[in-house]
C-alpha cells in the first residue's frame, strides 16, 4: 500500500512539473481563456449613395442585450435568469425561449436577448450586472432605407447567413450571427459593404461576471458605395410602372370569338386585364450605366429590419407558386419573357447583315396579310402541320391586316408579321439550316447573362435543337417535339415568340447597341466604391466631390462590339424612328404605324422605338404581356429604355405609355415629383409596399385606342 502510494505521488508531481515546466504557456493560454471572454465589435457598415449622392442606405447605432450562454445551461437558471430579464427588457419570456432555441444563433457566441434597447435599459443591467450575470450589452449597427420601397429591388436587404453559403462566409471570418447581404447591391457588394470587425476582450469571474477589460480593438467602416441610379428618376419610373398596370387591370379584354363570329361560350363575357407585375430599365447607353430600373411589385426593404416575427413576414411576403404575386423578384434581370414584335429590329438586323434580302434594305414584300410556308410540302400541310401564318387583326376589317409592298423600313413601322415569317423560313431553309438568325441576334447578348452586377441574373433562351432536346428531357415539352429543330420554331423565332425569351435588362442593353452603331455593355448599377467614411454635404446628402475613391466599377463595362455598316444599321433605325412618328402605309387603306396615335402629340427628345405584344396562356387575349423598346436619337441625351408589363394587352397601349412618360421625364417635358424620406414603415400594415402612383397619370394616355401591336 504504502509502494502504491508513493508511485500516486510521483504521478502526480511529474503531472504538475509537465504543466508547469513543459507545457507552462499552454496552460496560462487556457487559463486567461477560461478568465476572459471576447466580445466582437461589429463594423459600421458602408453607406449607399445614388449618383447624385442621396445616402439610400444608412446606418443607425443600436445597442443589444446578450447573455453567454453558460450562465443558462442549467433549466432552471435559465428560466430564473428570464424571468428577472423579461421586465427590464419588455420582453415575454416565451420570446426569450424562442431566440434561446433559434438555431441562427450561434450556440457557441452570446445568445441575444433583444434588440435595440435604449441606454437606459442598458444603464439599469449594467449597473446591476451582479443580478445578471453573463449579461453585455453590445454595440451594433442597423441598416436604415430612407426611402422605404423606392428602389429596394436594386438595393437589396440584409438577412441571417443562410445554410448554403455558411462555409464560405466562415472562410471570411464572419460570425455566424451576422447580418450580411441576401438580395441585390447588398448581396453583390457584401465585401465591400462590411468592413473589418474589432473585439473587446474582458476579464470575467467563474460566473461571467466582467472584472475589467483587457484590450480593445476599434472595427474598421465598410467602403461606401456610389450606384448610378438616379433616385428622383427610380421613384418616377415605379409610379409610372404602377400607374399603367392599375389602369390595365381596368381595362376588358378582347372576347374570344368563334369562326362563327360570335363570342365563345366558354369564357367569361367580360375578362379585365391581369396585369400583375412588370419592369422598365433605362439606361444610358454610351457607358452602360443604369439610370433606373424600376419592377413591380414592389417591396420596402426596411420590413426586413423591422423586427417583426415569422408569423407577421409571412403575411407580408406569403409563400407563392403563382409568379405573378411574387414580391421578391427583381423582374428586371430574372424575368423570363417572350418578346413579341419588340424582338423584331435584330431580326431584321440578322436578315440585312447576312445579306439575307436581296438588294438588302430596297428589297420590298409583298403583303397579304397571311403567309404560307414555302419549304413545307402541300401534302403535308393538308396532314395537319401548319404552314399558314397570319399577320394581326386589324380593327377596321376584322381580318389579318394587308399592308402590300414593305419593305424592311415599313415591315418594321407597321410590324408586318408575314414580312419577318418569311425571313425565319428562308434563313433557315436557304442557308443550309444553319443556325445564321440564332447566330446573328446572339451578338447583342441574347441567349447570355449582361453580367450586370445584380444577383439571381436570367441568362435568355435561344430556341434551336440542344434547346428543344433540354426542354424535352425534363418534360416542359413533348419528347416528339425535341427531337429536331423545324422551320415552324424559326418563324416563331423571328417574330418573338416560341422558345426566345430575355429579360427586360437584355432588351435594354440590346436596343443600347443599336442606338450606341454596336457596342454592347456590362451594365453597372454601381459607379464607384469609395472609400469609408463619405462625409454629409447636407442632411441625407454626401459629399460626392470630395469623396476618396477606392475603385471605379462602371469603367470597364465595354464588352464586345457588333458590326454595324450604315446600310444595315441605318433602315432600322429610319424604321424604329416611323414607328413613332409615321408615316405607316397604304394599301387597302391607311394602316397607322404601332407607335404613330400614343406619339402624336409627344413633345420629348427625339426616339426610335418598337411595340411587342407577346402571346401568353392559350393565345387567350387577357394573358398577352406587353414591350415596347426605345431609344433616343439626340447624341446629348443618350438613354434607352424598355418596358415589359405582364398580361396587360398590345405593346401599343400598356409597355409604350410607360416608356413614353420615361422619356418626357428624360426631357423634362414632364414634372417628376421631388423625392423625399418616406414615411414610418407601419408594422400593423400586410402590404410589402404602400401604393406608387403618378401625381399626373396624362402622360400614359394616348389620343386613341386603336392599337395592333
Amino acid at each position: 500500500m504504502g509502494g502504491f502510494a508513493m508511485a500516486l505521488l510521483v504521478l502526480l508531481l511529474a503531472r504538475i512539473w509537465f504543466l508547469q515546466a513543459v507545457t507552462k504557456e499552454e496552460t496560462e493560454q487556457i487559463i486567461r481563456t477560461v478568465q476572459s471572454r471576447v466580445v466582437k465589435l461589429i463594423p459600421e457598415r458602408g453607406r449607399i449613395f445614388d449618383v447624385n449622392g442621396r445616402i439610400v442606405a444608412d446606418n443607425k447605432r443600436v445597442l443589444i442585450a446578450t447573455i453567454d450562454r453558460r450562465v443558462i445551461l442549467d433549466p432552471q437558471d435559465r428560466l430564473e435568469m428570464f424571468k428577472r430579464l423579461s421586465g427590464p427588457l419588455n420582453t415575454p419570456i416565451e420570446r426569450l425561449y424562442t431566440r434561446a432555441e433559434d438555431k441562427r444563433y450561434n450556440e457557441l457566441s452570446e445568445m441575444p436577448l433583444a434588440f435595440d434597447i435604449s441606454e437606459e435599459q442598458a444603464a439599469f443591467l449594467m449597473e446591476r450586472i451582479e443580478d445578471y450575470p453573463g449579461v453585455v450589452i453590445k454595440e451594433e449597427w442597423r441598416r436604415i432605407y430612407p426611402y422605404g420601397a423606392v428602389g429596394s429591388h436594386v438595393l437589396g436587404f440584409l438577412g441571417a447567413i443562410q445554410k448554403d453559403s455558411a462555409a464560405y462566409y466562415k472562410s471570411l471570418g464572419y460570425d455566424p450571427n451576422e447580418r450580411v447581404g441576401l438580395y441585390g447591391v447588398e448581396l453583390t457588394y457584401e465585401v465591400d459593404l462590411r468592413g473589418i470587425p474589432g473585439f473587446v476582450r474582458y476579464e470575467v469571474d467563474a460566473v461571467g461576471r466582467i472584472k475589467s477589460v483587457l484590450e480593445r480593438v476599434e472595427p474598421q467602416s465598410g467602403n461606401d458605395v456610389q450606384l448610378t441610379i438616379d433616385f428622383r428618376m427610380q421613384q418616377f419610373a415605379e409610379q409610372a410602372l404602377e400607374s399603367q398596370l392599375l389602369v390595365r387591370q381596368r381595362n376588358e379584354a378582347p372576347k374570344v370569338m368563334l369562326p362563327e363570329g360570335i363570342p365563345d361560350p366558354q369564357y367569361e363575357e367580360v375578362n379585365y386585364y391581369k396585369a400583375p407585375a412588370g419592369s422598365v430599365v433605362v439606361m444610358n447607353h454610351n457607358t452602360g450605366e443604369v439610370v433606373a430600373m424600376a419592377s413591380y411589385p414592389r417591396f420596402d426593404a426596411r420590413w426586413f429590419t423591422a423586427n417583426v416575427d415569422g408569423q407577421k413576414f409571412a403575411q407580408v411576403f406569403p409563400q407563392t407558386d403563382d409568379p405573378d404575386r411574387s414580391i421578391l423578384v427583381n423582374r428586371a434581370v430574372s424575368g423570363r419573357y417572350n418578346l413579341g414584335s419588340s424582338f423584331k429590329p435584330f431580326v431584321a438586323y440578322a436578315a440585312l447583315n447576312s445579306g439575307q434580302l436581296p438588294g438588302g434594305a430596297a428589297y420590298e414584300f409583298d403583303d397579304r396579310g397571311t403567309y404560307k410556308l414555302e419549304s413545307i410540302p402541300k401534302e403535308r400541310c393538308d396532314q395537319g402541320v401548319k404552314c399558314v401564318f397570319r399577320n394581326a387583326i386589324c380593327r377596321a376589317t376584322g381580318a389579318p391586316c394587308r399592308y402590300g409592298e414593305v419593305d424592311v423600313q415599313a415591315a418594321l413601322a407597321v410590324s408586318s408579321d408575314t414580312f419577318f415569317y418569311k425571313i425565319g423560313e428562308q434563313i433557315l431553309t436557304e442557308r443550309g439550316y444553319q443556325p445564321v438568325l440564332e447566330t446573328e441576334v446572339r451578338r447583342f447578348g441574347f441567349g447570355s447573362p449582361t453580367n450586370v452586377d445584380l444577383p439571381f441574373e436570367f441568362a435568355g433562351t435561344i430556341p434551336n435543337a440542344a434547346y428543344k432536346k433540354y426542354l424535352a428531357s425534363l418534360g416542359v415539352i413533348a419528347e416528339d417535339a425535341g427531337r429536331a429543330y423545324y422551320v415552324g420554331d424559326n418563324v416563331l423565332f423571328s417574330i418573338g415568340q416560341g422558345l426566345l425569351s430575355a429579360t427586360p435588362l437584355q432588351m435594354t442593353n440590346a436596343y443600347s447597341a443599336l442606338a450606341n452603331g454596336g457596342k454592347v455593355f456590362e451594365p453597372r448599377v454601381v459607379r464607384s466604391v469609395l472609400t469609408p467614411g463619405t462625409r454629409n454635404k447636407a442632411a441625407g446628402l454626401a459629399d460626392l466631390p470630395n469623396a476618396s475613391v477606392a475603385r471605379r466599377v462602371s469603367a470597364e463595362t465595354k464588352k464586345t462590339t457588333i458590326p454595324m455598316r450604315p446600310d444595315v444599321r441605318q433602315p432600322v433605325v429610319d424604321g424604329l424612328r416611323r414607328v413613332i412618328t409615321g408615316p405607316g402605309v397604304n394599301f387597302d387603306y391607311y394602316h397607322k404605324t404601332t407607335g404613330e396615335n400614343l406619339f402624336r402629340n409627344y413633345t420629348g427628345m427625339p426616339i426610335a422605338g418598337k411595340t411587342g405584344t407577346a402571346q401568353g396562356f392559350k393565345n387567350l387575349p387577357w394573358n398577352d404581356s406587353s414591350a415596347f423598346g426605345a431609344f433616343s436619337l439626340d447624341s446629348t441625351q443618350p438613354y434607352s429604355a424598355f418596358a415589359y408589363l405582364e398580361k396587360a394587352g398590345y405593346g401599343a397601349v400598356a409597355a409604350a405609355p410607360v416608356v413614353k412618360c420615361v422619356f418626357l421625364a428624360l426631357s423634362k417635358q414632364w414634372r417628376i415629383d421631388d423625392i423625399v424620406p418616406a414615411d414610418p414603415l407601419d408594422t400593423a400594415s400586410n402590404i410589402a409596399a404602400p401604393t406608387a402612383r403618378l401625381r399626373n397619370p396624362m402622360c400614359l394616355v394616348s389620343s386613341s385606342l386603336d392599337a395592333r401591336d
